[in-house]
């Protein structure tokens, strides 16, 4: 969907063969479900704190390092020894930190998602559990939601979403329904499209 910003209203939906008005049908929803998969991020398997820093010694540079840290020892060169040893540590320290990093930040992603979402289905406005989104789904939004997908917008009053974790952006960004010109519109600069994970601040779409 990286390119819906540049496709109109009418065109959005006939590509995800979606009813404006009515949404889609459970049967449609729950086949759409079984097809695409939960709207959800999957958790890779978790890999512990030490498998993750004995990873860091399977980088050949480290290698090449205790071996000549070996090599300045057998030599007598106890100063330049300990020097890359210094130098090793930093490096296994700095790499094990950064891993550790990326391997938990799935879990603060995962605690942004939406809980629930709002959608139009066969003309009746429900809630459903945001995991079983689907492609084509017509999501409502009201200020103070979590949006639980990313969309289109095919209409917005007065829409507002704080996107902060997002771009960076301080501000509440006020989004529109127009097609955007071109495909390589900056991720900020899609007024028309909004990103799970964000929040609207203010009015509806």
């Amino acid at each position: 969907m990286h390119d819906w910003h540049s496709r109109d209203v009418a065109d959005v939906l006939e590509k995800l063969e979606t009813d404006a008005d009515a949404g889609l049908t459970p049967a449609e929803a729950q086949a759409r479900l079984a097809r695409y998969g939960a709207n959800e991020l999957r958790a890779a398997r978790r890999i512990s704190p030490w498998a993750i820093f004995l990873e860091q010694f399977k980088n050949v540079l480290i290698l090449i390092l205790l071996v000549a840290t070996g090599i300045s020892a057998f030599l007598g060169h106890g100063t330049e020894a300990v020097v890359i040893t210094v130098i090793v540590l930093f490096a296994v320290i700095l790499g094990f930190v950064q891993e550790y990093r990326a391997e938990r930040s799935i879990d603060a992603l995962r605690k942004m998602a939406a809980p629930a979402a709002q959608v139009i289905r066969e003309g009746t406005e429900l809630q459903v559990p945001a995991r079983t989104v689907v492609p084509g789904d017509i999501v409502l939004l009201s200020a103070g939601n979590r949006i639980p997908a990313d969309v289109r917008l095919l209409e917005s009053f007065n829409l507002r979403v704080e996107e902060s974790s997002l771009t960076g952006e301080s501000l509440p960004v006020e989004k529109q329904v127009a097609t955007l010109a071109g495909a390589e519109v900056a991720l900020g600069d899609r007024r028309n499209m909004a990103y799970a994970g964000t929040t609207v601040s203010y009015g509806r779409g």
